[in-house]
């Protein structure tokens, strides 16, 4: 019996807020669906040359009353990039909370508008443990 990977669905509570919190990580978004009697939105997102892993951002046009609101039992969506430091400083500069900072030099969380949470590893080995994230503390959960 053959599996194939298709996605990673998120609900998002505000699409555009979510869209350009993806576009800092570095995804661009592939392709849209708007359902008028569905009323909702599913905006799918991924990485460069990486389409067929993509990010599901479901926009519910009424809001999501009434759905369960455990999202943190979810777990992560994990990220490798090519250098940890410069990725921080970049969500960092634009208003973005680095909940547990890659103090190791490999391994950062931060969260989404919508309180996913989100892994960054750095790409190969650890980089070398530098200032200011050495010396920075966790904030809240990750």
């Amino acid at each position: 019996m053959a599996l194939r990977y298709l996605h990673t669905m998120v609900r998002v509570k505000d699409l555009e807020a979510s869209i350009a919190f993806y576009k800092l990580l570095g995804l661009k978004e592939t392709r849209r669906n708007e359902s008028e009697q569905g009323r909702f939105t599913l905006v799918f997102l991924s990485a460069d040359e990486k389409e067929d892993c993509p990010l599901e951002l479901t926009y519910n046009w009424d809001g999501d009353e009434g759905l369960p609101s455990d999202s943190r039992h979810f777990g992560h969506i994990a990220y490798e990039v090519d250098n940890i430091y410069d990725m921080c400083q970049h969500l960092a500069d634009s208003g973005v909370a680095i909940n547990r900072p890659p103090r190791d030099g490999r391994m950062a969380f931060v969260r989404s508008p919508d309180n996913v949470s989100i892994e960054l590893l750095q790409k190969g080995g650890s980089l070398e443990p530098a200032e200011p994230w050495l010396s920075m503390r966790n904030i809240g959960h990750w």
